[in-house]
This record gives structure tokens, sequence and C-alpha cells, in this order.
């Protein structure tokens, strides 16, 4: 299966986070509103986003969002970031750039608006507010009484054919052990650096290759 679509930053028009279009679609996504702050002001490929809450993240920016961030975007001010989450270190999220949702920056006038009629702004925010993530994969590790989770993304093949390795992402809320083994799709709130579940939907089991018909284990992988 693949992880959900990139999201480029000319396509956004009604939603940054494209809709699910398979039912076992694996994607992890997010918005996270903050000031990106560049490690290297001549080289503005890696850095931190500072979000509004003051939590420090550390980010990079991927290639084709690169000119979009030095031509058309005051480094200054706050945005509302487009990103894939990882977790590199216990306890420290990384966040990989992809887009930024600012229609009132960066949408194109209306080719059919009448003329000499007053345009209403488009609205920045999002109908599920700021620091939400959709995450769906696989659920290989679940621990309701300490309130852990560790959720298996898939990526999609890259152009050359070849399939990256899947990621792990260790997040925060109570999923029931029996879920385990199952493809979930979660929705989540960014809290720090932690991401924690609001609601949570199981889709079915996954195919365990080489099972043999015993149980899953629910130790951490």
């Amino acid at each position: 299966m693949r992880s959900g679509p990139l999201v480029a930053p000319t396509t956004m028009r009604q939603h940054p986070i494209s809709p699910v279009t398979e039912p076992l679609q694996y994607r992890a996504i997010g918005v996270v509103r903050g000031q990106y702050v560049p490690s290297d002001p001549e080289q503005l490929t890696r850095g931190l986003i500072r979000t509004d809450d003051g939590t420090e993240i550390d980010a990079v920016v991927l290639g084709r969002v690169l000119s979009l961030v030095r031509r058309h975007l005051d480094l200054e001010r706050s945005h509302l970031w487009v990103v894939y989450p990882r977790c590199r270190e216990a306890g420290a999220l990384h966040l990989q750039m992809v887009g930024v949702w600012e229609p009132s920056t960066l949408s194109e006038p209306d080719p059919e608006a009448v003329p000499g009629a007053e345009e209403v702004p488009p609205a920045d925010g999002l109908p599920e507010g700021d620091d939400y993530f959709s995450v769906r994969g696989e659920l290989i590790y679940t621990r309701p009484e300490s309130k852990e989770l560790v959720v298996k993304v898939r990526q999609r093949p890259r152009p050359d054919g070849s399939r990256p390795q899947p990621f792990k992402l260790p997040l925060s809320g109570e999923v029931p052990l029996e879920h385990l083994r199952h493809f979930v799709s979660l929705d989540l709130r960014r809290i720090g650096h932690h991401l924690q579940v609001e609601h949570f939907e199981v889709i079915g089991p996954v195919a365990q290759r080489g099972n043999r018909g015993g149980k899953g284990r629910s130790d951490r992988r």
C-alpha cells in the first residue's frame, strides 16, 4: 500500500490534507503553526519550527518547498506548515516540511470574480484546528495503561520503483490490545513533542507474512 499523496504548495486549494482514496491507505501528515528558523540563513533546508506554544521542533524543508520559502514567505512570521511527522529519537518529534497552508498569501486570483466586487479573503485556518495530524497504518504496539502505542506506516514506491522502508511512529493515547496488528486510522493533536490520539477507527486486520496462526506479540519492535 502507499502513503498519502505528497502535498504540493501550488495545488493546495480546499484543504492541505487530501481525502483518503483507499480503505488501507497508509499515511502520516499534519499541520503545525509556527515560525521556521533555519540553522543557516544561507542554507534554508535545515532548522527548527518554533511553534506558537513555544515548542521547538527539529525540521527539514523538502526540495520543492524551498523556492516557496525563499521567494514568498516572511520567515519572521508564523505560518501553518504542512508536515510529515517522524521520530528519530525517543520523545523528540521531527518534521519534514512539504508545504504551507496560507491561501490569503498564496492563492491565485479568481478568474470568474466580478470586476469591482469586494472579495472575501480566504481563511488560513482549518476546521480541524492547528496541530492536527492524520496517521493511518498498522498498530504494532499498544499499552493502554501507560497510554503508549506505535503505528507502522508504509511509504509509496519511489519513481525508480524502489520501495522505502516502513517507519514507526510512537504515539500517545489508548487503543485496546485486541486491535493489535490491525489497520487503524487515527486523528491526533500535537502537544509539545507528542502526538495525542483524539479519535481512532479500526479498519481491519493486517495480513502477516509467515503467520502460522500464532498471536501477534505486543512488545515493541
